[in-house]
């Protein structure tokens, strides 16, 4: 078994999703190792909820046990925290096996959010894995 270490140090230009006041985002981090026949699912872990900011900076880390990053996929959620139902920000997919992953943390900024006018939204995190 190998731990992936995901450190979220921030989003970037997230848009606005609420009427009033400003968005409250939180990122939702899901793991599943995609095989040919059966997706096998790792869990789900969720950062802290930044009041009225579009520019959350989160600086958290996050721990999976997993057997290999061979086919994982790192999906993560931007969503708002609402009272009634979340509202889906943007979202990314990351497959691991890609990025050659090792204990030194290997810096990702990817894309949640694409705009046709201004800035696209985007995640950063710094992604390592060790057996």
């Amino acid at each position: 078994m190998g731990i992936l270490t995901i450190y979220l140090d921030r989003a970037t230009n997230l848009k606005d999703k609420d009427t009033i006041g400003k968005s409250d985002p939180y990122i939702k981090f899901e793991l599943e190792q995609n095989n040919t026949f059966k997706d096998k699912d790792y869990g789900e872990m969720k950062s802290t909820t930044k009041s009225n900011e579009l520019n959350p900076v989160y600086e958290e880390t996050f721990h999976f046990n997993i057997p290999t990053i061979e086919n994982m996929e790192l999906t993560c959620k931007v969503m708002d925290d609402d009272t009634l139902k979340d509202d889906k920000m943007g979202k990314c997919k990351i497959k691991l096996e890609k990025l050659g992953l090792s204990d030194t943390p290997t810096p990702v900024k990817e894309k949640v959010y694409n705009r046709i006018m201004g800035e696209d939204a985007y995640v950063h995190l710094s992604l390592s894995y060790t057996e």
